[in-house]
């Protein structure tokens, strides 16, 4: 294997988070929706219908291209795509073709390289079918709901690479609103193009194509596998045929669907109820000033900005709402930004997994994660209350110094007092005091846990530290 190196292009159906689908009036969102419900005349193909084109689609997709650096067409046309399929009733799907909204552009790799985009479309989605028991059924929620079709250039090296672009292209889509981004709802579909051919070449070699590869983690071995195939067949002395291919998850193989269909299968033709797609200038300029700063870029100002590590600025730009709230958090504190980082991965974000709670559901704002470290700052409570104090101000939606009131969670302030406690711990276990002095010193720590456990966490362990150093050592 190490004689050829694989290249890898991707087309990627993107379903934008419209409130209407991309032709008609009926919801865009049917996921949990019954069966047939969200339908109408229009996006269900009856004779004499005309469809009408959805201005936020149009503008969703124009905020990707933008932030892609993409070049958008001034005018663009709508087409039919002809093929038949038991979801799509009208035996074509209203796409672009010939001259789509935008081309160009690049997705930048967490290495920097850049993937180069080869066009951005809009089209309508199809339905859904589902087999049980030996009959097939049919849904016509999807169909109409709108897409971006992303087409790569064939820039990618091996499925990581692929995977990660994925990834990249899912947070850029949620960041900029375009998308839900949920590729276990279907909201993100990728189709993985694959060849190979030997390293040093420049002539591409016949690709496969990998329907529907809905989950990133299904990416990886299901790439590999076909990239392991087609070398096995060129070392055998045979040829790669351009078939389409699926991935069972259950057996973990691909299968073969068909072969591959080409542009002229389709017989695309203009679409005659739609007029071109002209895009105003000042409504392209308006979108574009409104576009936010992207997730990289704020990884890179996080930073810079903040001192914060690689890592750190990563996982804060995950998504766009977990940026605002650090930020947030870290203007209302004026301390370090480091320890704003810390409560955040490591205390809310790990509260919201636990509790799967959503932003909207997040009672621990910006002030109140603020108020949490102002009160460690001033000696009120020890660091380690964090972990007790953040759940509770969820759970009852209160101010951290009212709770740390009721609860007794404030630092123990009188060191005399802590100062006795020690020296009774040390007095009643004579024999752990002895092996210490005689050498075995990583039982202080164990000394540590008596007064905190005691004390209820209430007590500095710093200071319960110095306390019993000094009892076991004078």
């Amino acid at each position: 294997m190490t004689a050829y190196e694989a290249v890898i292009g991707l087309e990627i159906h993107i379903q934008l988070n419209t409130r209407s689908k991309i032709f008609c009036s009926c919801s865009a969102d049917p996921w949990l929706a019954e069966p047939n419900t969200h339908i109408c005349p229009v996006c269900t193909g009856h004779p004499g219908v005309l469809p009408v084109l959805n201005r936020a689609a149009v503008e969703k997709a124009l905020r990707l291209a933008l932030a892609l650096d993409a070049r958008v067409a001034p005018v663009s046309y709508f087409a039919r795509k002809n093929y038949f399929y038991p979801d799509l009733p009208k035996g074509y799907q209203i796409s672009q073709y010939d001259q789509p909204l935008a081309t160009g552009g690049a997705l930048p790799l967490e290495d920097g390289r850049r993937i180069r985009i080869h066009r951005l479309h809009l089209e309508e989605d199809a339905g859904k079918t589902r087999r049980e028991a030996g009959r097939r059924y049919i849904d016509f929620n999807r169909c109409g709901v709108p897409l971006i079709e992303l087409v790569t250039e064939p820039d990618l090296r091996s499925p990581e690479e692929a995977a990660q672009f994925l990834e990249r292209l899912r947070q850029l889509v949620r960041w900029l609103d375009v998308s839900k981004g949920h590729m276990e709802r279907g909201h993100i579909r990728c189709d993985v193009n694959v060849s190979v051919r030997p390293k040093g070449s420049t002539a591409l070699g016949q690709k496969t194509e990998i329907k529907n590869v809905n989950l990133i983690d299904l990416m990886r071995p299901a790439v590999e596998q076909e990239i392991r195939r087609q070398i096995e067949v060129l070392e055998a002395g045979g040829e790669i045929e351009p078939w389409t291919l699926e991935w069972d998850e259950h057996a973990r193989v691909l299968r073969k669907m068909r072969g591959k269909e080409t542009e002229a299968d389709y017989r695309y033709f203009r679409e005659p109820d739609l007029l071109p797609l002209e895009i105003d200038r000042a409504w392209l300029d308006e979108i574009a000033a409104s576009l936010p700063e992207l997730p990289w870029e704020r990884a890179k100002r996080f930073q810079e900005e903040y001192g914060l590590t690689e890592y750190d600025a990563r996982v804060l730009t995950g998504e766009r709402a977990l940026a605002d709230y650090f930020e947030a958090a870290v203007q209302a504190y004026r301390g370090p930004a480091k320890a704003v980082a810390n409560l955040v991965i490591n205390q809310v974000l790990r509260l919201m997994n636990e509790q799967k709670l959503t932003w909207e559901d997040l009672r621990v704002t910006p002030a109140r994660l603020a108020a949490m470290l102002q009160l460690v700052d001033a000696g009120v409570i020890h660091k380690n209350a964090l972990k007790k104090l953040v759940p509770l101000v969820q759970a009852r939606d209160q101010d951290p110094k009212a709770i740390v009131e009721a609860e007794g969670l404030a630092q123990m302030q009188d060191t005399a007092a802590l100062e006795a406690l020690c020296a009774r711990i040390v007095a009643e276990h004579p024999e752990e005091a002895a092996k210490y002095r005689a050498g075995k010193t990583g039982l202080l720590g164990w000394f540590v846990g008596q007064v905190m456990r005691e004390t209820r966490g209430r007590a500095n362990p710093k200071e319960v530290q110095a306390i019993l150093r000094r009892l076991l050592e004078g």
